[in-house]
């Protein structure tokens, strides 16, 4: 999941990229909102971390002009400010969630979850098709009761694949959520990591799940009936 976090104070801000990072997300930084808004309106995120002081934009308008440029990623708001008029205001501006600073990680994380699961039919927090289980919490998997032994960028890009279960993802759509700006994505890079992915995945078992479909991407899917 690639997230983008707009912050202003330098040492959250990095404290939150390093955070998020650590889990697996893939993360884009902005310290304005002018900054923020451009780079949201730019890639399609999967969830924003918005400050509300922001220099240059406040975050409730960069908020509330996303929404009105039909873009619908979710928003957590953070803020120093904990009123229930100002909680009121954030969530009528557009966001989908409000956190109060200061604030746990461990709650910012369980958060960023909770609003990752909502378009997504996974409820009780864990990915499955057939034998394939995904657990985003503890960063786990495994396959017909076999833990499988992932780095994190593979454990990503599973991920990515269990929430688009049954559909084609594209080589662009992986590099725009698993890898940020600063990463510079070779023609292969991709493919090597698919295979990799491949060989824990699905060469161990004899049901296939991950096919390619050539010249566009690669479906996660459970096989025919």
């Amino acid at each position: 999941m690639r997230i983008l976090v707009v912050e202003d104070n330098h040492r959250l801000n990095s404290s939150l990229q390093m955070n998020l990072a650590h889990e697996g997300y893939s993360v884009d930084t902005a310290f304005d909102g002018q900054e923020g808004q451009d780079l949201a309106e730019l890639t399609p995120y999967d969830l924003i971390i918005l400050d509300i002081l922001l220099p240059e934009k406040d975050g409730l308008e960069v908020c509330r002009d996303l929404r009105r440029r039909r873009i619908h990623t979710p928003i957590l708001l953070l803020t120093a400010r904990d009123s229930v008029d100002d909680r009121v205001r954030g969530l009528d501006y557009g966001a989908d969630d409000y956190l109060a600073k200061p604030f746990a990680m461990r709650e910012l994380l369980a958060r960023l979850r909770a609003l990752l699961r909502r378009n997504h039919p996974y409820t009780s927090g864990r990915l499955e098709i057939g034998d394939l289980i995904v657990d985003p919490v503890t960063h786990s998997a495994e396959r017909d009761g076999r833990v499988l032994d992932l780095t994190p960028k593979e454990f990503a890009l599973l991920e990515y694949f269990m929430y688009h279960a049954n559909q084609v993802v594209t080589r662009d759509m992986i590099e725009q959520h698993i890898w940020n700006y600063d990463f510079e994505c070779s023609s292969n890079v991709i493919d090597v990591y698919v295979r990799r992915l491949r060989r824990k995945v699905d060469d161990p078992f004899q049901v296939k799940l991950l096919t390619t479909i050539r010249g566009i991407g690669y479906r996660l899917a459970p096989p025919q009936v």
